[in-house]
Parts: structure tokens; C-alpha cells; sequence
């Protein structure tokens, strides 16, 4: 960490930064969720393929039963968490499927990134110890995460220690949409309105139904951030308050690991972000991982 230069940022530099760190790290993770090595892996330990998003990402979570993955996740079908990780424990362990999506991440960022792995690998340490050093009070998929045994292979680890970063800030991201009383589906709602996502196909991609997105819409309505069924200005507006929140309390992780080293990270990582989101387009089509996607509301 160079503290002159840390000094020298002030909180809206850092919120900046922790925006632009969030998005990056969105991208380099998000990849791997629609990677058909990783899937191909996952399949052949004996579970459906719609299984592996859900019994991944929840892994380390997944012993403590369906309903605290369900929480931990927060905004997704509990039916179709507690379907998915059905699936994954009749086949195999949770490890294992965590292992076989594992085994895909640094032949497939060697593929179609290959110039930012030997750095990203170096740059393990220091992510961890800002991942370790992030307050897990309220963080439990984060925490969950952080007990698991480190790998050897470096570029993986570094890609690990990113996720644990993400996650704190999924954890915290909750958090804040449960303090604003915000409901799963109306957070789906009103996030897929900022992001500039049609026909409410966020929300749906979610799980949510008719009847669940009519419901929604009465709690955003009544709390005058919709009209006639769409997100209006005070919607979008309330969104980008929350969001400015949360990129505050989740400066703590890259504050940690430095100015240098964030700014290094994102020229790292932000040249091939368009690289890594054209992946998911061509394993699953141009809508899925919303937060590494550049869209805007007009």
C-alpha cells in the first residue's frame, strides 16, 4: 500500500475507484458461470446442468441446508435454489462441484486472457489479505468463503480472493436493500429498470412470476417509485442512492488493498472485461450477469 497516494484520494476518488473495482470484478468472476468447460465438469459429476449456478456459486454454503443458501442469495427463487442444490447433493458433494468449476477457471482465463494471468497470479497475496482484512459481521456467503482451503495455483487464488471481495459486497448489498424494506422481486424490478433491462426480464431471470412482479409493483407504486406499472425518475433515483451507499461501504476492501494496487488491478483487468462478458453472450446469450454489463437507464 502507498500511503502518500492513499492520502492523497479523497471519498468521492475512492468511491470512484470501488465502482470501478466492483464492475471489473463482476466481469473476471462472472464468466464462469455460463463457461461450458466448467459446466461440462460440473455435468459429469452426475447433476443437470440447470444446477450448477446456484450449487457453485452457494457451495460453501450449501451443508447448512437450502434455505440459508436461499438467504445468502437473497433476490433468486427459493424453489429453484432449493431444486438446484436437490440436484447436486443426489449426484456429489458440494466440494466437488466447487472443485469442478474450479478446474475451469485458469485454463479458460489462460485461453481468452491469457496476458493478465501471470500479474493477476502475483497480485494473490495482497488480495487475500484485503479480502481478510474486510469486517464479516452480517457476511456470510464472504464468510464462508474465506475458510476454504487456498490453492496452489496462484492465478486461481487471486481469482478466488476477487470472489470473496464480491461476495462481501453481495452480503452488504442485501443488507442495504433489507434496511430499505426493499422485497426480492421489487429489488429485481427496480435494479433491471436502472440497468436498462426490457420487459422486466431481470426479475423474471430470477424466478419471479406474474403474480409475484404484480405484488412488486403495488410496494414500488406505493412508495412512489413506479407508475402504471414502470419504474419512474424517483425509482431510478432511489436506485442510484442505494447503490452509491454501497459502493461507500465497500471502499473498506479496496482501501485495503491500496490506491496503487487498485489502480493497477483495473488496468489489469478493465482491457479485457469486453472480452470476458462476450464469453457469457456466446455460452448464454446477452442478458445474463447484469452488474458486469455496461448498461444504463435512458
Amino acid at each position: 500500500m502507498n500511503d502518500a497516494t492513499d492520502a492523497a484520494l479523497t471519498d468521492p476518488d475512492w468511491l470512484e475507484l470501488t465502482g470501478r473495482a466492483a464492475f471489473a470484478s463482476h466481469r473476471l468472476i462472472g464468466w464462469i458461470f455460463w463457461d461450458p468447460t466448467a459446466i461440462a465438469n460440473y455435468t459429469q459429476l452426475g447433476p443437470q446442468p440447470f444446477s450448477y449456478y446456484c450449487a457453485t456459486r452457494g457451495a460453501s454454503l450449501a451443508d447448512a441446508g437450502n434455505q440459508a443458501v436461499t438467504a445468502a442469495f437473497y433476490s433468486i427463487h427459493a424453489g429453484f435454489v432449493a431444486m438446484s442444490l436437490d440436484d447436486c447433493r443426489a449426484a456429489t458433494t458440494f466440494a466437488e462441484a466447487a472443485a469442478a468449476r474450479d478446474a475451469a477457471v485458469t485454463v479458460g482465463l489462460r485461453q481468452h486472457t491469457p496476458e493478465i494471468c501471470d500479474e493477476l497470479a502475483a497480485m494473490a497475496p495482497a488480495l487475500w489479505e484485503a479480502a481478510d482484512g474486510l469486517p464479516i459481521a452480517g457476511r456470510v456467503l464472504a464468510g464462508s468463503l474465506r475458510d476454504l482451503p487456498r490453492p496452489d495455483d496462484q492465478v486461481l487464488s487471486a481469482w478466488l480472493a476477487v470472489n470473496c471481495i464480491r461476495e462481501w459486497r453481495g452480503d452488504t448489498h442485501w443488507a442495504i436493500q433489507l434496511v430499505d424494506d426493499m422485497s426480492q422481486v421489487a429489488v429485481g424490478i427496480l435494479d433491471g429498470a436502472a440497468r436498462d433491462y426490457d420487459d422486466d426480464w431481470l426479475p423474471r431471470s430470477r424466478g419471479a412470476d406474474d403474480a409475484a412482479l404484480a405484488a412488486a409493483f403495488v410496494e414500488l407504486e406505493s412508495r412512489g417509485f413506479a407508475t402504471d406499472g414502470a419504474v419512474n425518475a424517483a425509482g431510478l433515483s432511489h436506485k442510484r442512492q442505494l447503490e452509491d451507499r454501497l459502493d461507500r461501504l465497500s471502499s473498506i476492501g479496496w482501501r485495503q488493498l491500496g490506491a496503487d494496487r487498485t489502480q493497477r488491478f483495473l488496468e489489469l483487468i478493465e482491457p479485457v472485461g469486453d472480452r470476458l462478458v462476450q464469453r457469457i453472450d456466446q455460452t448464454a446469450g446477452p442478458n445474463w450477469m447484469p452488474a458486469a454489463r455496461s448498461r444504463v437507464a435512458r
